[in-house]
């Protein structure tokens, strides 16, 4: 009777529903009142929680009959996982509701109450192990058309358990099942009997789910793969069957682009196409709980495609054979194709190889020549060869840099700077003609790679770094700018279209990365060919994000600090066009507004005094006005500060002692002052009651009590409905205090009680106990306690 009157009584049975986040966090879900009913829907005894303020289900969850609940501690909190990666917990706000509850669940999986978890923890194959050690194999019924059915339900009742599974696989080997089942789906096809194909779709989908090497070397084998591709084509939640063989017969031609003389790496070859269009086009897309299950045959391709690289690497007369006609200017178009085609899929395979073998695989290719092959077809006129060969270019960039580094170098020796390695990449990238610059992005990456110091060798010659960038900027940097120096002759860009932008942008991104790690070779750069003044024409783009890339540009150096840079700057009065930029863009919030507000901001805080004088020597008359930011009148107070000092410099030395004085207090009283400062809500001051309490005394946790006891009693006093408002106020950062306390009435709180929920991972708090564990803003502990006690 827990129900009166038809009416839940009222605190009895109040939770609290949390479920834990990706964090192992407890996030709350809502206060209500639990009750548990049969649910037709669910079959079955279910927990209902409605919500407090809308009568809403916050929860609905049957009890099952094998989930393991647990009722870890304090007598009010019940845990359990409700699937895979979803668990739930209910803090009761009493004992009594909780016991009722915990009852049900006892008595709907026979369980004897007293226990405080239902079901032990075990591992679901280890039990069944126990069930079925004694019983025998699995018996399949004969493999014959009219018994379909029954062979299909068998292997779907017999998937969720690892026990049954094992037996089945056994069974299915044993018997050379595969094959007669094969059988019967020819005589199925002939009879048109679509019924039959269509357990023969859930029977062979099902045999892929058993996850077994050993049925996947039959289902595999020459002689079947195609039949069992067959089978996957009639999936009966489709009305139409796909023609899966008749593409891989018929329009899928395998070509040999260089004859391949060994029979079984052809045959691997072919095996390894077809599975991968199995995983790939056949089998429906995998639920979560089967992803798991296809594992044997992600790693039956992978093993193949190891196998295929050894081999073809240890024919040595392919690979020459390969190189020789990708270079060859007679080789025609199409053959040209093909080659580029077959040895980018040979490199894609390469990235699923251990390291030890991926590394012998790009030696091999390297001493065969595989970068000056690669940059006689990037000269090429075909694009889709390009295309294919910067793919194969992007592999050995990201693979080994430093290879590609020092092949650059050597070749420069020889060579003219624009038929070098590095200049034909940065052109591709530069006539990039794709609408959305899809190429040209990629290329960026790899030349930021290239580029990069962090990846750069410092071990066997100490001087990667030095040399290569010195080569860079000397044979490469002026086509890298060449677009961008074209571009800002005039006060605006004079192409200012969105592809001309967003190219810009690109070599706008990447200079700026140099900015950040090239330290003196970028800076001679910047100022020797007045870089800075060019970007700074880009400011009046009308395209927004170009605009924004010179200005991060400049952020970026003004970031440095480095006098040279501000000398430059300043001599040049490169403020203008930002100065220009900010009074065009008006009274309009926008992204531009508060970049441009930013990069002075970061003058004033960090105390750039050169920039500072010139800002405001050069500049307040245009900027004196703006005061929805204090930014530019605190520029003008730094810079008068500054003039002060230099015409009274024994003021200085005063101020100097004053400020030394006033924060010889203990360091860590101030941060106790100002966490309270910030946890104190800024409508609870208007009082002109400060919060911060007087710093002259050392403090222990009863003086930093006091203060915060004194705002409590004042919160107390306010309506019913600023109570509200500080059960979500977020004091909780912490464990939640005990949970008995927030709801016994009489008793005095132990303020050092820690509940021993501290063993779950953040356990949920308890309905009364404001906002929910793990949330963000942190208090001291005894503050939080507090908290718990005036919310009642």
């Amino acid at each position: 009777g827990v129900v009166a009157s038809g009416r839940m009584t009222d605190t009895r049975r109040r939770v609290k529903v949390y479920t834990l986040n990706e964090d192992r966090q407890w996030d709350d879900r809502g206060t209500g009142h639990v009750s548990s009913c049969y649910v037709e829907r669910l079959k079955g005894m279910s927990l209902l929680v409605r919500a407090e303020s809308d009568g809403s289900l916050l929860l609905e969850s049957k009890i099952n009959p094998n989930t393991a609940y647990q009722k870890p501690f304090e007598d009010t909190l019940i845990v359990w996982s409700e699937a895979e990666n979803y668990d739930l917990a209910l803090s009761f706000q009493e004992k009594a509701g909780c016991d009722e509850i915990w009852e049900k669940i006892c008595q709907v999986q026979g369980k004897d109450p007293s226990v405080d978890i239902t079901q032990d923890l075990v591992d679901e194959s280890e039990e069944e192990r126990f069930d079925d050690m004694s019983s025998p194999g699995l018996e399949l019924p004969s493999c014959e058309l009219n018994r379909l059915e029954e062979i299909a339900e068998l292997v779907a009742s017999s998937l969720p358990s690892p026990l049954r599974r094992e037996k089945l696989a056994l069974a299915l080997e044993n018997e050379g099942y595969i094959k007669k089942l094969l059988e019967i789906f020819h005589v199925c096809e002939d009879l048109e009997n679509i019924e039959g194909l269509h357990h023969l779709y859930e029977i062979i989908k099902g045999i892929f789910l058993l996850n077994r090497t050993a049925l996947f070397e039959v289902m595999f084998s020459e002689e079947c793969i195609m039949d069992v591709i067959g089978c996957l084509e009639y999936d009966p939640s489709l009305s139409q069957s796909r023609k899966h063989r008749e593409f891989l017969t018929k329009t899928a031609k395998f070509k040999e682009v260089i004859p391949i003389s060994d029979p079984e790496l052809k045959q691997k070859i072919h095996q390894t196409y077809r599975v991968q269009y199995i995983q790939d086009m056949v089998l429906p897309t995998p639920s979560v709980f089967e992803e798991n299950m296809l594992s044997t045959l992600h790693s039956f391709i992978f093993f193949n495609k190891v196998e295929i690289v050894g081999m073809l690497q240890e024919d040595e007369k392919f690979l020459t054979d390969l190189f020789a006609q990708l270079t060859d200017e007679a080789t025609d178009e199409e053959k040209r194709q093909e080659l580029v085609n077959f040895l980018k899929e040979f490199c894609a395979f390469s990235q699923t190889l251990q390291p030890q073998n991926r590394d012998a695989f790009f030696k091999t290719l390297s001493n065969m020549g595989i970068l000056p092959a690669l940059e006689v077809i990037l000269g090429m006129d075909d694009a889709q060869v390009r295309s294919a060969a910067t793919d194969i270019f992007s592999y050995l960039v990201e693979y080994n840099p430093s290879m590609v580094r020092e092949f650059v170098m050597q070749e420069a020796q020889q060579n003219d700077d624009d038929i070098l390695l590095i200049n034909l990449i940065i052109e591709h990238m530069i006539c990039d003609t794709d609408p959305e610059l899809g190429g040209a992005v990629l290329l960026m990456g790899l030349l930021r790679t290239l580029v990069d110091p962090e990846n750069m060798l410092a071990t066997a010659n100490k001087t990667e770094k030095t040399e290569f960038l010195g080569f860079f900027y000397k044979h490469c940097m002026h086509v890298l700018t060449a677009p961008l120096l074209a571009n800002t002759t005039e006060d605006k860009p004079s192409k200012d279209d969105f592809q001309t932008a967003q190219l810009l942008a690109l070599i706008l991104e990447l200079l700026t990365f140099c900015v950040e790690h090239h330290t003196y070779h970028i800076k001679n750069y910047i100022i020797n060919k007045d870089i800075l003044r060019r970007v700074l024409v880009l400011m009046a783009s009308k395209h927004a994000f170009l605009a924004l890339c010179a200005l991060r540009f400049k952020r970026k150096i003004i970031g440095l600090k480095d006098e040279f840079y501000n000398r430059y700057i300043m001599k040049s009065f490169l403020f203008e066009p930002v100065v220009k930029a900010f009074l065009n863009n008006g009274s309009r919030y926008n992204l531009m507004n508060s970049a441009i507000i930013e990069m002075f901001e970061f003058i004033r805080v960090e105390d750039i005094k050169s920039l500072t004088a010139h800002v405001i020597e050069n500049y307040w008359k245009a900027l004196e006005d703006v005061d929805y930011v204090q930014t530019f009148k605190g520029l003008k107070l730094r810079f008068e500060q500054q003039r002060e000092r230099q015409d009274n410099p024994k003021l200085d030395s005063m101020r100097s002692i004053l400020r030394n004085h006033r924060y010889r207090r203990d360091a860590r009283t101030l941060e106790d002052e100002e966490e309270m400062w910030f946890n104190t809500d800024e409508d609870d001051m208007e009082d002109g009651e400060a919060v911060v309490p007087p710093s002259d005394k050392t403090k222990n946790d009863e003086d930093i009590m006091d203060p915060i006891s004194k705002f409590m009693e004042r919160k107390k006093l306010k309506e019913s409905e600023e109570k509200e408002v500080l059960l979500k106020t977020n004091l909780s950062g912490r464990q939640s205090p005990s949970f008995k306390l927030s709801f016994s009435s009489g008793t005095k709180p132990n303020l050092t009680s820690q509940s021993s929920a501290s063993n779950l991972p953040g356990s949920p708090g308890s309905p009364g106990s404001p906002g929910s564990p793990g949330s963000p803003g942190s208090v001291s502990k005894s503050t939080s306690q507090m908290a718990a006690i005036t919310t009642k």
